[in-house]
């Protein structure tokens, strides 16, 4: 990976961080002074930092759902009237009809 080749000939996703993590190793003093450029390509092979926050906004999503289902409506309604990226902006009407804006 950090050759600058991926699997298809092309650069790999992750050689800019790589290559400011090697430029920054070479002319610090103290290693230590590059960690922001190794946690960026870290960051990049790995998603950890993603995949946390992928975590948390799905825990809260389903924490929202289940407060909803405590005040009437089902678990599978909530879960199938909006996604996770949903933000409430949108309401349904208790009919199931929507009603049309002219």
């Amino acid at each position: 990976m950090a050759s600058g080749f991926s699997y298809t000939g092309g650069r790999s996703r992750c050689f800019a961080y790589w290559q400011e993590f090697s430029k920054c190793y070479a002319e610090a003093d103290v290693p230590s002074q590059c960690r922001l450029q190794a946690d960026d390509y870290l960051e990049c092979l790995h998603h950890t930092k993603e995949i946390a926050r992928a975590k948390a906004v799905k825990a809260e999503f389903i924490k929202q759902a289940e407060h909803h289902a405590k005040e009437g409506r089902k678990v599978a309604d909530v879960l199938a009237d909006g996604v996770i990226v949903g933000v409430g902006l949108i309401k349904r009407d208790q009919g199931g009809e929507g009603k049309h804006l002219k």
